[in-house]
């Protein structure tokens, strides 16, 4: 079960993205994030932590396009000005390596950034705040409105 210390203390990014990374639970590490390919469990199967406020959307999709499209160009380029290959060598080099970086890619990038959503307690992921509001302002009896 959940403890105080991971609803209400402070949550490390980067330990929680480097979970992320490897497809464990941000909160305990334990359990695994994903049920499918691609699917996040709506609760951590180890210690319950709720996974389902997610929203990763299409945003893992374009990081992975950016960073596979960083390591395959500039090796695309290098091959052209040193060997000036026809383009079935092209095709027969890189369109392998294409689909093995984007897929072997996809689930660690989504993992991290559901991670970092946890950690930063974005949509939903904060117990005090509203699913609406991505950072919302802690509510406590010290609080005093402003005239």
């Amino acid at each position: 079960m959940m403890t105080d210390q991971i609803i209400y203390g402070p949550r490390d990014q980067w330990l929680a993205i480097r979970r992320g990374l490897g497809g464990a639970c941000p909160a305990c590490g334990e359990g695994r994030m994903f049920h499918g390919l691609l699917k996040v469990n709506d609760h951590c199967p180890s210690c319950g932590e709720a996974l389902h406020h997610h929203r990763a959307d299409d945003f893992p999709a374009y990081l992975n396009i950016v960073l596979v499209g960083h390591i395959v160009v500039p090796l695309v380029l290098a091959v052209e000005m040193a060997f000036a290959p026809a383009y079935w060598v092209h095709a027969v080099i890189w369109l392998p390596l294409l689909l093995i970086l984007a897929f072997s890619l996809m689930h660690p990038i989504k993992g991290a950034v559901v991670a970092w959503q946890w950690a930063m307690r974005m949509h939903g992921f904060d117990p005090n705040g509203s699913i609406d509001d991505p950072h919302p302002l802690p509510v406590t009896p010290t609080t005093k409105c402003a005239n």
